[in-house]
């Protein structure tokens, strides 16, 4: 009995520390977190729904072949989205750049895996309560944003996406996922800390992953971001 207790106490332990030393990489030495938020992030429970995940594959089946826009003729793969068909926070991306169309993923990476580790620090992973989609399926040549003819064409498919999965709240990452969204062609700061609506969705706007590594003055913001997220989420 001593040896199993010994045994948890040691897990949640190595638990509490991994989280730590993932928070002091992404966020330096200064804590921001509450004092009941390192707990082991492992135990979120599954709550996929085998019914509406079939949906959801049954719709990227539908659409995978696009050609309605030049894209189609450019692209490696079709970027449908990936994650929890039930989940709570959807997040969404300008387009798939040259690493997620050659893996079919949104946010792989350098990138990707920053966006998992700040998701980890809200207590939430890739797949378990998190779906992670772009606004356009296929990569715009050499990274550009995307056109509005290109958007005009692939932003149902989104909106599809969003009816199918229902999410509580839509973050859009980046300037260009969000006046994209919004049809608002201003800074990402008048965007941000603000609650907008997105077809009937919450939506908010934070800064690209991307942009926190050539940035790191823009990771504070970012956590704040999050933690507002975090606090949606857990009301």
């Amino acid at each position: 009995m001593e040896k199993n207790k010994s045994r948890i106490i040691m897990g949640a332990n190595t638990a509490i520390q991994t989280y730590l030393r993932q928070y002091q990489a992404l966020f330096g030495n200064e804590l921001y977190v509450s004092k009941d938020q390192a707990k082991n992030l492992d135990q979120t429970p599954n709550t996929l729904d085998s019914g509406n995940r079939d949906d959801l594959e049954q719709f990227r089946i539908s659409i995978c072949l696009c050609q309605e826009c030049p894209l189609g003729k450019t692209r490696t793969n079709f970027v449908f989205g990936v994650g929890d068909p039930n989940a709570d926070l959807m997040l969404v991306g300008e387009a798939p750049g040259e690493q997620e169309d050659l893996k079919g993923e949104p946010f792989v990476g350098r990138a990707g895996k920053l966006l998992d580790d700040i998701l980890r620090a809200i207590q939430k992973k890739r797949g378990q309560g998190v779906y992670i989609a772009n606004v356009l399926k296929c990569r715009p040549p050499n990274n550009r944003d995307p056109l509005p003819s290109e958007v005009e064409k692939c932003e149902p498919y989104l909106v599809k996406q969003i009816e199918k999965i229902q999410p509580r709240l839509i973050v859009a990452l980046g300037r260009v996922a969000g006046k994209t969204l919004l049809k608002m062609d201003v800074p990402l700061k008048e965007m941000r800390e603000k609650t907008h609506d997105y077809h009937g969705t919450p939506l908010r706007v934070t800064y690209h992953p991307a942009a926190l590594l050539r940035n790191s003055n823009f990771k504070k913001p970012t956590w704040d971001d999050f933690q507002w997220v975090r606090d949606f989420l857990n009301n």
